[in-house]
């Protein structure tokens, strides 16, 4: 397939070419910024919490008390690209993740709720966060 894309001169391997050419540029340009290891920092930092958020969250569902950390993550990670394959991965994120915790033997129930109890509480983060931010910031940058 790699080697298609290389060398085809097609529409559909143009575009797949510049998608990832894309991806590659976007990658490399974070080392070409005035303040790249604090914005490094930051994603990490951020994608930490998610994962962590993820995790505490284990300990309000009893079924899910003994789960281990490689379950989290598979979660994390399957849920995470239901959010890019629907408008917020709404309906998808709970399925995700009862799939990816299917593989370590959890039941449906526990793991659609666990679903709904991540996605719910990461939306209204989301919103919440937002909305004081579209307030605040106008304020914040019209004092600068």
């Amino acid at each position: 397939i790699i080697i298609y894309v290389k060398k085809s001169s097609s529409k559909i391997a143009q575009r797949v070419k510049a998608f990832f050419n894309g991806l590659v540029d976007g990658m490399l340009s974070i080392f070409k910024m005035e303040k790249k290891w604090p914005f490094i920092a930051h994603t990490i930092f951020i994608w930490v919490m998610y994962v962590l958020m993820f995790y505490v969250t284990t300990f309000a569902v009893p079924e899910l008390n003994n789960i281990p950390f490689a379950a989290v993550l598979v979660g994390f990670i399957s849920a995470s690209f239901s959010i890019a394959a629907t408008n917020g991965g709404i309906g998808s994120y709970p399925v995700a993740v009862y799939l990816a915790f299917s593989i370590f033997g959890v039941a449906e129930d526990p793991s659609i709720a666990f679903g709904w109890i991540i996605w719910t509480s990461q939306t209204l983060m989301v919103v919440i966060l937002g909305g004081l931010s579209l307030i605040y910031l106008p304020i914040f940058n019209r004092q600068r």
